[in-house]
């Protein structure tokens, strides 16, 4: 097996079986990208380039000329598996070579229904990328149905913000080469032994710290509990990035040490689980999310998942770990701030289906799409 890293260093090979490209190198992305990797047999010839994950929007925009300028026209290329924050119609423009070998390309999560805050031109360009993208692939993978759904669905009326000469786009054509595949997940090592030992219930954040996973809501709903005199410590996990929201300082300062257990991203897995196993509940308040990693590997390290009734959590968690407003998810976290007990029961009496999202059980489905 061969790997070309980002700054070009490759072994001789004339034939690649499979080119990675990875423009945002982090979180599920490479998660995704790594077990891919160590999977296939040690036979193949497997090419990766991949760019740090930071300025997500300049990834976007710009790394397929930077991925054009690493690949070796002197190749054959059998697939190229790449995410859908490449350009991969530029990619193929500027190298033509690749045409002919097979073009996969991941959805992690789609911009044609990402809640900016406060739109610009601009942003049109990354659902409009990611539209490119989809057509010039041969293959299309989603990693939820609400995903691919909501993807189709929306690109009439995306390519409706064009204010003339609108290109037309058939979702049925486009249908015909989209499937999903759901995000493969590794079982957690630490299986939660459930106690009573702590008295005190242990509420989880883990999600990136960006507006779109909505901390503010998040926030009110313990700085609520907080102030009506409700006991609990919260875990605040997740990957920071270089602007984060003010709402995160805010409140640390209003908790306080005596309610805070962790502050912080843990990058080492096995730390992270562990601290996971520790918590009783995990709580989303998510506006954009396609598959929810975070809150699966939560559930399967012992914590019941508080989701909002939308997106793609009823397609994976079961209803009594749905909420529909602010007042329901405060009202079930006063519940179980009340009554620990009635956590772990609710958890232990769960018929929890997460055969379905293991590697284990996705893996040959993951080969068939690269290797035939």
């Amino acid at each position: 097996m061969s790997r070309q890293i980002v700054d070009g260093e490759s072994k001789a090979a004339s034939v690649c079986d499979v080119l990675f490209i990875e423009p945002f190198y982090g979180g599920s992305h490479k998660q995704l990208l790594d077990l891919l990797i160590d999977s296939l047999d040690k036979t193949k010839n497997v090419e990766v380039l991949t760019l740090p994950a930071k300025k997500w929007h300049w990834k976007a925009r710009t790394s397929a000329l930077y991925f054009a300028q690493q690949i070796q026209a002197t190749k054959k290329y059998r697939a190229i598996f790449c995410s859908s924050v490449l350009n991969l119609c530029e990619l193929v423009g500027l190298c033509p070579f690749l045409q002919s070998c097979k073009k996969i390309v991941y959805f992690h999560e789609n911009q044609l229904v990402y809640p900016i805050r406060n739109r610009s031109d601009g942003d049109f360009q990354y659902g409009y990328n990611q539209i490119l993208t989809a057509l010039a692939a041969d293959v299309v993978l989603f990693n939820s149905k609400f995903n691919m759904e909501s993807f189709l669905t929306n690109m009439s009326t995306f390519l409706k913000l064009i204010p003339d000469h609108r290109p037309i786009v058939s979702q049925t054509d486009l249908q015909q080469k989209c499937k999903v595949l759901y995000f493969p997940l590794v079982k957690p090592p630490i299986v939660k032994k459930h106690s009573l030992k702590s008295e005190v219930l242990t509420i989880v954040w883990a999600h990136r710290w960006e507006h779109d996973k909505d901390p503010e809501t998040f926030f009110k709903a313990l700085l609520e509990l907080k102030d009506k005199g409700h006991k609990f410590q919260v875990c605040v996990l997740g990957q920071q990035f270089s602007k984060i929201p003010a709402i995160f300082d805010e409140a640390k300062i209003s908790l306080g040490d005596q309610y805070i257990k962790h502050w912080g991203y843990v990058e080492n897995k096995s730390e992270y689980f562990q601290l996971l196993s520790s918590c009783d509940v995990a709580v989303s308040t998510a506006k954009h999310e396609f598959f929810g990693v975070s809150m699966l590997e939560a559930a399967m390290a012992g914590c019941i998942p508080l989701c909002p009734n939308t997106l793609s959590y009823p397609e994976i968690f079961p209803t009594f770990c749905l909420y529909n407003t602010e007042r329901q998810l405060f009202k079930k976290l006063k519940n179980y701030c009340q009554n620990k007990l009635l956590c772990l029961k609710h958890y232990q009496n769960t018929q929890w289906k997460f055969e379905k999202f293991l590697w284990t059980n996705l893996q040959t489905s993951f080969h068939d799409n690269l290797l035939t």
